[in-house]
């Protein structure tokens, strides 16, 4: 069937679906139900025979407002909370598993150019970390303890001032995926050179076997949702670059709910590391073993709830 006959058959439907969307009063579920089984039938028929064509794409608009319709109504389930954290979340992290990946590699490659920057120019290291930064870490180192910052402050202190910072931290990773995802690689890509600078500054100073355990109490979670906030952002800003089948608009909207899931869902974990950065890791001189097993359980429970988990869940596991 020609896409021209095919709109004049079913443009009366079409129309009528549209004035029922407007009706101040709401269409009834039981009508929005057929009404979107009736518009899928026909969506489904464009995407097969017209997959490129501005038709697809309206009707993909009008069933995703249909959609949205049925839900907006929909009684929330006093389990919402639950399943939001055991359902929802990994679903959509499943989704944005690529995203993820690429977030990792840049944040990797910036680490690694940060690191061979500093080892082989002096001032690299204050300039991405600041000549206060670097001038009070080697007075610490002085004093005989290279990570005292993170006793600076008493417990409460530092963990609502970490807390805020990680959480504006992540905010800002996903908001500057507007920029067609660019300002998110820009700003992971930031971070990942601090860190790489970070920890050949203490390699030069012959601190990193006391200093780097120390640090990832705290930075295993710290900087793994860094990673998994820019894979939000990415996934926001491609879906303005790459819109698909849906209009640009309903794209973004879609991208944009996606990875604000997924900064919201990151609080608890940022929470989660400012407390250890404020209360635990002051404690620099505990035990090695101590410090391998919070390294070794942080990296296990991001790993599982952020990668294996959304994947067992994906395919049907429990």
């Amino acid at each position: 069937m020609r896409e021209a006959a095919f709109i004049q058959r079913h443009r009366s439907r079409w129309e009528e679906f549209e004035k029922i969307l407007h009706q101040p009063s709401g269409a009834p579920p039981d009508q929005l139900a057929d009404l979107f089984i009736q518009l899928t039938d026909d969506l489904s028929f464009s995407r097969t025979q017209y997959p490129n064509s501005r038709t697809t794409q309206y009707l993909n608009g009008l069933a995703s407002k249909i959609h949205l319709e049925i839900y907006k109504n929909k009684r929330e389930e006093s389990s919402r909370f639950i399943t939001f954290w055991t359902r929802e979340l990994p679903v959509v992290l499943f989704e944005v598993r690529k995203p993820m990946l690429y977030a990792a590699i840049i944040f990797l490659i910036a680490a690694t150019i940060g690191a061979v920057s500093a080892a082989y120019d002096d001032t690299f290291v204050r300039l991405i970390l600041g000549d206060h930064y670097v001038n009070m870490t080697i007075e610490n180192i002085k004093r005989g303890n290279p990570t005292r910052i993170y006793s600076s402050y008493d417990e409460m202190t530092m963990f609502f001032l970490i807390a805020w910072n990680n959480v504006l931290v992540s905010f800002f990773t996903f908001i500057y995926g507007v920029f067609f995802s660019l300002g998110t690689g820009l700003y992971l890509f930031n971070n990942g050179l601090m860190v790489g600078a970070f920890v050949t500054f203490f390699y030069r100073e012959h601190q990193l076997a006391r200093a780097f355990p120390v640090i990832m109490l705290h930075g295993t979670i710290e900087l793994s949702s860094i990673v998994i906030a820019a894979a939000a952002g990415f996934t926001m800003g491609n879906s303005l670059l790459f819109p698909g089948t849906y209009s640009r608009i309903d794209s973004f909207k879609n991208g944009a709910i996606k990875g604000l899931k997924i900064v919201i869902g990151l609080v608890p974990f940022f929470l989660l590391a400012a407390f250890i950065e404020g209360v635990i890791t002051r404690y620099a001189f505990m035990h090695w073993s101590l410090k391998t097993l919070i390294i070794s359980l942080s990296a296990l429970l991001m790993v599982y709830y952020f990668v294996i988990y959304p994947y067992r869940l994906h395919h049907g596991r429990r």
